[in-house]
């Protein structure tokens, strides 16, 4: 994990921009975001889809600097509202992007994740070249689904993908 909130890079030691959306802001996250990033993950709403080992944990994987994950913190009037992040797969017959996001309940349904998610898409369209459009949020996430077929992203076919749970067991993950 970095020790001082230096400018972060991706994994092609690219700086990490920030990115303004109408309304929020997306930045690298960094070390002194630790504790607000637990607030956020630690709330209920974060915690039932997002974390199943803490949000301690959570929070320090988010910032360990994971070398295929690209990590910005998303901001609203200056607050820490939540994480958006970005992977790529590179291989040139398999080329693809996929985006993941939380936000603490007191900015959901306010339109603060659309609005994080379609500047991450844009920017991983124009500036990566990649096509984000499938998508693998659980199926009985609406909000998640919502946010990302009003981005024009697609839910993708019936493929079971398991996600472990706070409560434990797995569950089918399918939109």
């Amino acid at each position: 994990m970095s020790t001082s909130d230096e400018v972060r890079s991706d994994h092609r030691r690219e700086p990490i921009p920030t990115i303004e959306g109408v309304l929020v802001r997306l930045r690298p996250l960094r070390p002194s975001d630790l504790d607000a990033l637990v607030r956020v993950l630690s709330d209920p709403s974060v915690a039932e889809w997002w974390d199943s080992r803490g949000a301690q944990v959570s929070a320090n994987e988010l910032l360990a600097d994971d070398p295929d994950v690209v990590v910005f913190a998303v901001e609203f009037d200056g607050e820490l509202a939540g994480s958006i992040q970005y992977h790529e797969e590179l291989e040139p017959d398999y080329r693809h992007a996929g985006i993941d996001i939380f936000l603490h309940s007191r900015f959901q349904c306010r339109g603060l994740g659309t609005d994080a998610v379609r500047p991450i898409a844009r920017y991983l369209l124009e500036a990566r070249g990649h096509h984000p459009r499938p998508i693998y949020p659980p199926a009985a996430n609406a909000r998640a689904l919502l946010t990302c077929v009003t981005v024009g992203c697609t839910p993708v076919g019936r493929s079971p993908v398991f996600v472990r749970g706070p409560a434990g067991p797995a569950h089918d993950g399918r939109p």
